[in-house]
């Protein structure tokens, strides 16, 4: 198949989306596959003919990630047209070749919905869910608006801007997690001890997002769980060695140690299964999605929220929850493909 990786973007997540993509095109090349590897901010500058007959490398120049968010700044000051625009030259022509785009996106433009509506009003297909379950799970205030209605247990937690300062003063949950709306790989994501570190945590989160969530810290153990077609992967845990689970321990070897499958009793394990299956109805999910779990010490689990393009770098737990069921990163990137196709009505 002629398949189109699409990774990069100008999201926070961006380094971690280049990886994700990079990961992606050698499996779908190691299958026999025909793919290109682009970036959806900055594009292709020269000619589309024949672009899935050039059998070049085209993971060469995608880096790994660093301990720091992406200078985004950097990033726009490389483009030669258009830097307002989030689509790069010639990517939606070359999309338009593809039998089927492969999403390797994560965050503000990616995993969002908005690039999977153009794409349906472009009639091109692409992997994972539809734009509508994507902006659902994406906004995190109304991910926790049907976690409540469909009984999932998730955190106490308000959302609340800048000038909503009656509301950020009434809370009095602490510890307490700050985090942003609308972001992922816990970038913006800060840990509030008292209300001193609140007001300093709520301040960085606001320069990412106009809203924000402030909700209960769950002290215990935390977890996720992958969900394919509607059936849930084995639970992995996630112990950071220092601190929490943040943009650093996620992505950067030996800094937290993981487990699958995750040493619990049957009961537990099969209880939280199940409420991932959940959430992916709840939330509207096609083809597959990650829920992050956290769980106290009398085995009471919250699910924190759900990720409908999980990260597949090296260090990323998709691929190591579908290997411990015997698939390997090939095979994983092929059930992906293979079930986005059958959305389509098509294999």
């Amino acid at each position: 198949m002629k398949i189109v990786v699409l990774a990069g973007g100008i999201s926070t997540e961006r380094d971690v989306s280049l990886v994700t993509g990079s990961m992606i095109y050698k499996a779908l090349r190691k299958k026999g596959h025909n793919p290109v590897l682009l970036d959806l901010y900055l594009g292709y500058e020269e000619e589309t003919a024949d672009v899935f007959a050039l059998g070049r490398d085209w993971s060469e120049n995608f880096g790994a990630i660093s301990e720091k968010n992406p200078d985004i700044s950097a990033v726009k000051a490389l483009r030669k047209d258009n830097p307002a625009c989030a689509i790069g030259p010639r990517v939606i022509e070359i999309c338009a070749q593809a039998d089927i785009v492969f999403l390797a996106l994560h965050g503000q433009n990616g995993e969002d919905g908005k690039i999977q509506a153009m794409f349906d009003l472009l009639d091109i297909k692409y992997t994972g869910t539809d734009y509508l379950s994507s902006a659902l799970a994406m906004d995190k205030a109304i991910s926790k608006e049907l976690f409540r209605k469909y009984k999932i247990p998730t955190p106490k937690g308000i959302t609340v801007c800048r000038k909503e300062k009656q509301m950020i003063e009434a809370w009095s949950i602490f510890p307490c997690i700050v985090k942003v709306n609308c972001g992922g790989s816990s970038v913006g994501v800060y840990k509030a001890d008292d209300r001193q570190q609140l007001e300093a945590s709520l301040e960085q989160a606001f320069a990412f997002e106009d809203r924000v969530i402030i909700e209960q810290f769950i002290e215990g153990r935390e977890f996720s769980i992958g969900v394919i077609d509607g059936e849930a992967l084995p639970v992995i845990e996630i112990a950071p060695k220092v601190g929490f689970y943040d943009y650093k321990n996620k992505y950067q070897a030996g800094t937290t140690v993981e487990t699958c499958p995750a040493e619990l009793d049957i009961n537990v394990t099969r209880a939280m299964q199940s409420c991932a299956e959940t959430v992916y109805r709840a939330l509207r999910l096609k083809t597959y999605a990650r829920m992050d779990f956290r769980m106290d010490s009398a085995y009471q689990f919250y699910c924190l929220e759900a990720n409908t393009l999980p990260g597949m770098t090296p260090t990323s737990l998709l691929p190591q929850e579908a290997r411990a069921v015997g698939m390997s990163f090939e095979d994983l990137c092929q059930r992906i493909l293979d079930s986005s196709m059958e959305k389509y009505g098509e294999r």
